[in-house]
This record gives C-alpha cells, structure tokens and sequence, in this order.
C-alpha cells in the first residue's frame, strides 16, 4: 500500500520534568494524528483509551468520514452519487480496487461474481447441522467460518491470486448463504441462484421464490436492495472492521476473519440498531401513543429512548439517511403497504422528528438503521435478517480493509495494552493454611 501520510512538526509530551517529541502526521483530508509508536520505547507509558476512540489504529485509504459534515466518501466518492448513479458491483470494485471500473472491467468483474455465486453440494448439508429454530446471524457465522473448509485452495493469504479469489467467492456467496439461511429458519427448500440476473435480484429472489409457482421480482425492490447493500458497504473503523484486521493481523485466512467480523457485526450495538428501532415502532404500537412517547423521550429522567434517531458518529445529518428515506417511501408506494399501523407510525414519528423544535435542536435526525428497518419490514424480512442483511453488504468492506491491511507493510499483529489494577505479586498459600 503507497503511503500518503505525511510528517507535519512534532507535539511536546511533558512529564516529571521530561520532554519528549512525538511526529505529528497529516493525512490528505481530517485531523491530525499524534505518532505515538515509539512513546514507550521513549517514556515507559502507554497510552490509555478505552474503546479506541482517540487512536487510529491503521492507514486506510478507503472509507473517510467527517461526522461534523454529515460526509462518508468511499475513495473519495460521495456516498449520495455513488447511490443515486451507481450500483452494488460497481461500488464493490471501487472498494477493492480503489478506482471506479472501466466498461470491459466491469463487465469481467461482474461476470466473475455472477459465477462464483453457487456453494459447494455438500455445503448444504451443513445448513442441516444446525437447529430449525436457530438465528440466522448463528447460522452466517458458522458457516462463512466453514467455508475455508470447502475452499481452501484459497487460504494462503501470501498468494495475491488466492487473495484475490477468496475475495470474489466471499462477495459473491454472501447472498445466497444469507438466502438459505433465511430458507432454512423457515422450513422452505433452499433456491439456486441464476446467473442472469444482477446481484440484488438474485438474492430476493433466492430469498423470496418458491418451487410452486413462478417468481415476479420487482425492479423497485431490487433497486432497493442494491442501495441499501451500497449504503452499508463500508463505514470506516467501526468494530466489526476493526474486529476483522485484528483477526488478519495473526495471519488467519479470510474465511475466518470475515467471520470474526459477522460475529461482532451481531451484537445489538453494532448491527442491531435498525431491528431497534423497529422495535421501538411496535412498542409505540399506533399513531394516537406517539405524544407520550415523544414527551418520555424528551424527559431526561425516563429511561425510554428513541431509537432510530440521531448517530454516534454524525452529528449533523447521516448522509446514508437522506438516499434511504427515498428510498423507503419508493418501496412503501411500490408494495401499497402504507396503510400498515406499523408504517403509520413510523411515518408520523418522522414527521415530527423533522420538524419539532426539540429533535432538530438536537440534531436527533432519523438514520439510516430508521428507514431501513421500515423498508426490510414491508419487503417482508423478518428483523432477525436485518444483520443478516448487513452483513451480506459489509462484506465487501471488510474484504477491502482486510486485504488494505495485509498488503501494509507497517502492520504488525494487534496487540493492545492495558492498564493493571489488579492484585499485585503475592506468595501462594496452601489450601490447609486458608
């Protein structure tokens, strides 16, 4: 990987009457970073920073937010162009490769995936191994960690061409792993993928046809669908990315990582918000109770919280919200399912969020987790294949990280420090004398 970090001066630490000058390094756009690398080889202190939330832990030339701003580029392109005038292969390959893909590449690229999208046969049986009831998030993470088992020709994280063929299987398997595990948790037979039709087709309908009768896609929906996969692609460090470069950084094969990633994407503060927030709707339960709970949310000393609204990282707008919102009222006129009570709510909820003084004082905006979980309501999802769904469009952001890192040569196998409280050096005592 080029390295485009810059030096720019140094910062002075002061301690007990000691001075010592780390390099300050500027990226191409974002703040400053303190290099603090060598700072115990120079002082015998490590930093401390709970949750990693002051340290870059890695050069990334891929994802950049600015929370502030309301901005997420991919490789520099705004995510609102890359949704309005691009599609989910095109955004894979610009993740992978860094530019944006000619005709004849394209075309490659997406004959590639397109052909890759079948599993083993004896894959399925696999599926079989698990409960009927078991959650499909469950099920992605076995068997995406299986899958280095039927494809380890592609395990040697040193060969570019294994690296480069983990990556499409990964890309272009996700949908129809997440689709039979969907099929799976229903009791339904599992439906093969057909390689004439584009990325987002193919996995609704593998997700949505059975063998009794024919299957109607919708262009609607299946645009749909490719936004909201291009939407969640990537988002910079977050813990599930983190989770799988630290995994890379051992060495372990792609499988695996991608895998530590879906099991960290799993956890309800991470991938869970948008089956939150859907959550939150049924909860309010009809239009006449959102008053109250718009009052509760507004009382500091009620626990209740809106969920749904607002971001940890942006602090204006979330950009991913303002194509989502489109979205989902594209796909609620689509399937004439606005007069749900379901949907009524979340409709007002909107309403006055955008409107009422307090909400917009405090930036509390609907996100993207908002109107997803809305739209993969009405399109018939389940919430516990919202993750899933997640997953499936990450992976391709996790794969870009994870082959960023391993072609860094800077990047050394993750190993976090700590700051001991624990019981200091002690003598054993006997089990008689206690």
């Amino acid at each position: 990987m080029e390295n485009k970090a810059k030096p720019n001066g140094t910062a002075t630490l002061t301690y007990n009457g000691q001075s010592f000058d780390l390099p300050v390094m500027s990226g191409e756009i974002g703040p400053d970073v303190i290099d603090i690398r060598k700072l115990y080889a120079q002082t015998g202190m490590f930093t401390f920073d709970p949750g990693f939330t002051s340290t870059a832990s890695c050069e990334s030339q891929i994802t950049y937010i600015d929370g502030g701003e309301g901005t997420l580029l991919y490789r520099g392109y705004p995510i609102d162009q890359l949704a309005d005038q691009s599609n989910f292969m095109e955004v894979c390959y610009l993740l992978l490769h860094g530019e944006l893909p000619s005709s004849n590449e394209f075309e490659d690229f997406d004959w590639t995936i397109r052909r890759h999208s079948m599993l083993h046969d004896q894959f399925d049986q696999f599926f079989r191994g698990f409960r009927r009831d078991a959650h499909p998030m469950a099920i992605m993470v076995g068997t995406v960690g299986a899958l280095a088992a039927f494809y380890h020709d592609s395990t040697d994280i040193n060969d570019p061409e294994a690296r480069t063929i983990a990556s499409h299987r990964m890309i272009a398997k996700m949908p129809t792993i997440a689709a039979r595990a969907y099929k799976y948790s229903i009791g339904q037979p599992f439906i093969s993928p057909r390689n004439e039709l584009d990325y987002a087709s193919n996995f609704l309908r593998q997700c949505f046809a059975v063998p009794a009768e024919d299957y109607k896609g919708s262009d609607v929906l299946a645009k749909a669908m490719d936004k909201i996969f291009i939407l969640h692609a990537d988002h910079e460090q977050n813990a599930s990315t983190s989770t799988v470069r630290l995994a890379g950084s051992s060495g372990a094969n792609p499988f695996a990582c991608i895998a530590s990633g879906i099991a960290s994407l799993w956890g309800p503060a991470h991938g869970g918000a948008n089956e939150a927030a859907l959550n939150m709707l049924y909860e309010i339960g009809s239009v006449d109770k959102i008053p109250e709970y718009v009052r509760k949310a507004k009382d500091k000393d009620d626990p209740f919280r809106l969920m749904g609204f607002g971001h940890r990282v942006y602090k204006n707008y979330d950009p991913r919200a303002k194509v989502m919102r489109e979205t989902c009222h594209q796909v609620l006129d689509e399937l004439g399912v606005r007069n749900d009570p379901l949907l009524q709510v979340a409709m007002e909820l909107e309403k006055i969020a955008l409107e009422d003084e307090y909400f917009v004082e405090k930036k509390l905006y609907p996100n993207i987790d908002f109107y997803s979980g809305i739209t993969l309501k009405a399109m018939g999802f389940p919430t516990e294949m919202f993750t899933v769904l997640f997953a499936l469009a990450r992976t391709v952001g996790w794969i870009a990280q994870w082959s960023e890192m391993v072609e860094d040569p800077s990047q050394k196998i993750g190993r976090p420090r700590q700051l001991f409280t624990g019981a200091t050096p002690r003598d054993y005592v006997d089990l008689s004398k206690r």
